[in-house]
């Protein structure tokens, strides 16, 4: 396996699959762990950075649920590759950076994904399409016993698993849940919930997660701090908000049908349209109508596509997914032309 066959594969949290997959987009579990006796990233040297990506790699390599991975050097890939592994959500945009001594492990289904030599030694992460919170978990939980047994983690009796940043000390897990709140936003209840969220020790972000924008109506929402919680009061926590807010999208939804039909259906096909017909489009655009057509897809405003294709659509117009279909490199105005193509293309000019 190599990362170029990534471009032909469905990627697990796009699938629209799972429980409540026309709201939930994925589910993402993820810990952080560092080594006892090796030096945090930030504070080792080029050598100990080394040593430590060496000690991990070579533990992973005989971790049972990563045989078959793909091990990889964030040095060795090119700047598009590293964009393209952010656009599928399988490393964070801080793991582009200084990028030295930093590896990535990815399993070939795209459920597993651990970044090596990020702000922790290891951040793993479990994806599943949908709201799954605990067949996430059950996954990490079973990683990270096995590599537990081979790895002497920095742990404390007082504070739990120690990691560079204090809110992930204790259980160093962050679960998050992507959600399209389309009818939220279209209803002005967005600003409510998220002000509720943040009472109850959630934060919500935008589509790349930490310190990115909300797009297209997706939102991810996650625990905010790990010390002082069991991985059970996070998870309990996340999943009861998260019913919660899927409960009032749904009603929104109903209530929008109901009474506002005519002006949400005006909306939607509009997007739809746009979409179809446009010969030059960006990323942030095509994030945004997508959104619309998918909210319209879940309605039964539109009939002729499902949620799979728009999910599809949704991923590869990202600018890296684009040039790594198109084989080349191309400037974001040629890009623009070419990510109009591929939406009539899979969308069809009907």
């Amino acid at each position: 396996m190599i990362l170029n066959d990534f471009i032909k594969k469905e990627t697990e949290w796009l699938k629209g699959e799972g429980p409540y997959s026309n709201i939930a987009i994925s589910t993402r579990v993820r810990v952080a762990r560092n080594i006892k006796g090796h030096l945090y990233y930030d504070r080792a040297d080029s050598k100990q950075r080394e040593d430590t990506l060496g000690a991990v790699t070579a533990n992973m390599k005989r971790n049972k649920f990563l045989q078959g991975a793909l091990f990889l050097r964030i040095k060795d890939l090119s700047d598009l590759d590293r964009v393209f592994l952010v656009e599928r959500h399988l490393m964070s945009r801080e793991h582009t950076q200084d990028v030295a001594h930093k590896g990535l492990v990815i399993d070939e289904k795209e459920i597993i994904s651990a970044m090596l030599n990020e702000e922790d030694h290891i951040r793993f992460q479990v994806l599943q399409s949908g709201f799954n919170i605990v067949e996430a978990w059950r996954i990490v939980d079973e990683i990270d016993t096995d590599l537990g047994q081979h790895l002497p983690f920095d742990f404390s009796n007082e504070y739990g698993y120690l990691t560079s940043c204090p809110t992930n000390t204790g259980t160093g897990l962050r679960a998050s849940v992507m959600l399209h709140l389309s009818g939220l936003v279209i209803s002005g209840q967005i600003e409510n919930v998220f002000d509720a969220i943040s009472k109850l020790g959630l934060t919500m972000r935008g589509f790349y997660g930490e310190g990115t924008e909300a797009l297209g109506d997706f939102f991810q929402i996650s625990n905010q701090v790990a010390l002082g919680h069991s991985e059970m009061d996070i998870l309990d926590n996340l999943e009861r908000i998260i019913h919660k807010i899927i409960s009032r999208e749904e009603k929104t939804r109903e209530n929008l049908i109901k009474k506002h039909k005519q002006e949400t259906s005006d909306r939607i096909k509009r997007s739809y349209e746009t979409l179809k017909s446009a010969s030059i489009i960006t990323s942030a655009e095509t994030i945004k109508l997508l959104s619309a057509v998918r909210f319209g897809a879940d309605l039964g405003i539109i009939k002729d596509i499902d949620t799979a294709t728009i999910n599809e659509v949704l991923l590869l117009t990202q600018p890296a997914h684009l040039q790594k279909i198109t084989g080349e490199t191309i400037a974001p105005h040629e890009r623009d032309m070419k990510r109009a193509d591929l939406i009539h293309e899979r969308l069809g000019k009907k």
